[in-house]
């Protein structure tokens, strides 16, 4: 028992600092304010840990959710639809309604699969590079304060790299609540709570082509058929249509007050499946709730680790963001270019993405995705497998 509740705790720790900084960099890039920043992350910890907990307790396994890190990346590089935050907040409405309707229409899911893995990563490894990019700049604009997080980040990758990213965003944390407190302003931090903010739904057709779908596509193919995965190695059969309703039900919950997706947690998955939260596979559903729990209170500190990106040194949590997803952009990356054959849709794929393009009000993930598969098409019809 002692063990499963260590692990739940850890689950939720890491889980939370290893992308807490991305979630709002994502929020803010589609348009939030400091505050409906706050309110998003806030509601996506309480909704992520109540489903948690009902998952894992209704089907005893350590079924972990969890908040959507791709899909915050891929925020972060859309830009703000026209019309604004509530027209984001309409694409994670949307969103919600499409994981609900992939949970009742089987062939949804089996669409979303049958696009080619090499696409689905190029898309995102695209989407990851300007945020991988920001401590490069980071460390040349303020060395003093960004090389000391680099530092920890390599330490933490020879020593533990499980624990890379989330020490690296605390070691960020604590320069940042360093200035506050050199400059006399640790005061403005606001106390512990919750602070939510409702914002009214607006939709629009560059909203849900420009933001839900994309995220729909991402959360599906890099959350939740890899959290299943995740799950499946350690001997668990994921409830794939419960799963999909109870994270697509959340996610429409969420969305108003600023949350864009939750889904089945996957590489935090691990660390509550895994024999670490104890020897009998059948208790570890102990560890998943003891997780959803803290992900609940670790909740009520969002508005002050916002302010904390707000107040703090220019590009810090951003430059720690970035490290956090270097290792998301190798491994999609590497599933990208993997094969040879139709490596050329990949490498386009992975190149519309990166540029940052708005056409039409729809961003470039949209266009990445559209452009790979039209190149991939031609090629697979056109070109003998064996060249």
């Amino acid at each position: 028992m002692r063990r499963a509740v260590v692990a739940g705790l850890v689950t939720a720790v890491v889980g939370y600092t290893s992308a807490f900084a991305v979630v709002l960099a994502g929020l803010q890039g589609v348009g939030a304010t400091p505050g409906q920043a706050a309110s998003g992350l806030a509601v996506l910890c309480v909704l992520m840990g109540l489903a948690t907990i009902l998952l894992s307790v209704r089907y005893r396994m350590p079924v972990t959710v969890a908040w959507s890190t791709p899909g915050a990346a891929l925020l972060a590089t859309t830009g703000a639809p026209a019309g604004g935050w509530p027209v984001a907040v309409g694409g994670f409405v949307v969103v919600g309604g499409l994981l609900l309707l992939t949970a009742a229409i089987p062939w949804l899911g089996r669409a979303v699969a049958a696009i080619p893995t090499s696409i689905a990563q190029a898309m995102l490894a695209g989407v990851l590079v300007p945020l991988c990019l920001v401590p490069v700049r980071a460390v040349v604009a303020d060395p003093a304060v960004i090389g000391p997080v680099i530092v920890v980040w390599v330490a933490m990758l020879a020593w533990r790299p499980r624990w890379a990213a989330a020490v690296a965003i605390a070691a960020a944390m604590v320069v940042a609540v360093g200035a506050l407190l050199a400059g006399g302003r640790a005061g403005s931090l606001p106390p512990p709570g919750f602070a939510f903010e409702l914002t009214a739904p607006e939709f629009t057709w560059a909203g849900v082509v420009g933001i839900a779908v994309p995220l729909w596509l991402v959360t599906m193919a890099s959350q939740n058929v890899a959290g299943a995965a995740v799950l499946g190695s350690f001997g668990y059969r994921v409830p794939w249509r419960p799963s999909l309703t109870v994270t697509g039900a959340a996610t429409v919950l969420a969305a108003p007050f600023g949350g864009h997706a939750i889904n089945l947690a996957a590489i935090s998955a691990a660390l509550s499946a895994s024999p670490d939260a104890g020897p009998d596979p059948s208790g570890r559903w102990r560890a998943a709730t003891t997780g959803g729990g803290a992900a609940i209170l670790l909740g009520t500190v969002s508005a002050t680790v916002t302010a904390l990106v707000v107040t703090g040194p220019p590009g810090l949590l951003p430059a720690a963001a970035g490290l956090a997803l270097l290792g998301t952009l190798g491994a999609s990356a590497a599933g990208a270019m993997g094969a040879a054959r139709g490596r050329e849709a990949a490498v386009v794929t992975f190149l519309v993405a990166a540029s940052g393009i708005s056409i039409a009000g729809i961003g470039a993930a949209f266009w990445a995705l559209l452009a790979g598969l039209l190149v991939r098409w031609a090629i697979v019809r056109t070109v003998p497998p064996t060249s």
